[in-house]
């Protein structure tokens, strides 16, 4: 099937310059991209679940300090440093 592409000029540079290395045509290429960029997303959901571990401990934020005080936040980090 014929069907017209408009593609940014240094992408289509890019993908003949790939295709040339590799020796094949430019339109194999652009096919064999489709099909990966289709198959991607099936790939994905089979990816396992992160787990994130999680601090069981108590404790909390040291004295004096506010997490909705952003300024002084970077403040108190900067005296660490």
């Amino acid at each position: 099937m014929r069907t017209t592409v408009r593609l940014e000029e240094a992408l289509l540079s890019r993908a003949k310059r790939e295709a040339a290395r590799r020796g094949v045509t430019l339109t194999a290429l652009i096919e064999q991209g489709l099909r990966l960029a289709i198959a991607r997303p099936a790939q994905l959901r089979r990816t396992q679940r992160v787990i994130l571990p999680v601090c069981r401990r108590g404790g909390g934020v040291l004295p004096g300090v506010d997490l909705d005080d952003s300024a002084g936040l970077a403040d108190r980090m900067d005296e660490r440093r």
